[in-house]
């Protein structure tokens, strides 16, 4: 009997998709997510023959587009564009109706976006040693960026900060504040970006790129160094979007996607349309993605105890 459960299951897997898939957008149409999400969608319905729909779900930070892709039949048509946020944050800092790692099957991650710390040019610093005896002679004196109150951005300038022994004040925005804006103004002088919205500016002269987050330079910003070249070894914050699908989806159907995904990455016109987010393209298998996965909620986890974030 478990022979014939098992070829059902498999039988069933190999004649994936049936239908249009549905790519579940945990955030608003017009960002890094959702373009990146209408970016893979191409390929894979050219790859599978069926079309590959984004729909946007940006409730409650993403929890509501989560827990509905957990929820969903595990047939492998409807998956999740998931980032850090969804899956190693709010489970942390909120009571979330699903387990970022029982509830989802990690598909492939089809690209990264590092963090850049940039400064408003009135801070005398052109180095991140520089930034550093700066900021450590002013104790409590310096604001920075903090969008979203135990978000990515924040929780990376609280690890950075602590690993540098520095203090500074959070400042937290709501709504469509545009923090990148105050920070152009010198309103807020300090601010952990993506490289998404760091790219805009890099040239301008508006703002002064100090280090970037990634193991590598990246070529967006090439003669920006990292925090390691900077004198911080193994100060690494990335995010990510990988798609995932409900537990029990078939493996098979898993590895399908996952095979199309580094495909993708691998396509030098598709890197190059990432990169125009900032994102570097990777196409990694389910396994090394679930290791991305257990390292991200172990290190944003201890960032949020640093940061004093309360569960809600």
């Amino acid at each position: 009997m478990l022979a014939i459960v098992g070829s059902s299951q498999s039988a069933r897997a190999q004649i994936w998709p049936q239908k249009p898939v549905k790519i579940i957008v945990p955030f608003a149409p017009g960002g890094n997510s959702d373009g990146i999400a209408r970016l893979i969608a191409q390929p894979l319905g050219d790859a599978f023959g069926q079309q590959f729909v984004v729909e946007n779900r940006p409730a409650a930070v993403g929890a509501v587009a989560a827990e509905a892709v957990a929820r969903s039949s595990a047939d492998g048509h409807m998956l999740l564009m998931g980032s850090p946020t969804q899956i190693a944050i709010l489970p942390v800092t909120t009571k979330t109706a699903y387990d970022p790692v029982k509830d989802f099957a990690p598909i492939s991650v089809i690209g990264t976006n590092p963090y850049v710390l940039l400064v408003h040019p009135r801070i005398p610093a052109n180095t991140l040693a520089e930034f550093v005896d700066y900021a450590r002679g002013r104790p409590d004196k310096l604001d920075y960026v903090a969008p979203v109150f135990g978000g990515l951005s924040h929780l990376t300038t609280v690890l950075f900060l602590k690993r540098a022994g520095l203090e500074m004040t959070p400042v937290s925005y709501k709504g469509g504040a545009a923090p990148l804006a105050d920070v152009i103004a010198g309103h807020v002088p300090i601010y952990f970006a993506t490289l998404s919205e760091a790219m805009s500016q890099a040239k301008s002269g508006a703002i002064r790129l100090l280090a970037v987050s990634s193991e590598k330079r990246v070529p967006q910003i090439a003669d920006v160094p990292t925090f390691a070249e900077s004198g911080f070894s193994g100060f690494k914050a990335l995010t990510w979007n990988g798609l995932m699908a409900p537990a029990a989806t078939p493996r098979d159907t898993i590895d399908r996607v996952a095979k199309e995904v580094s495909r993708a990455a691998k396509d030098a016109a598709f890197a190059e349309r990432l990169a125009a987010f900032g994102v570097d393209p990777l196409g990694n298998t389910p396994e090394e993605f679930a290791a991305m996965i257990a390292a991200d909620i172990a290190l944003w986890g201890e960032a949020v105890k640093i940061a004093g974030v309360q569960a809600k």
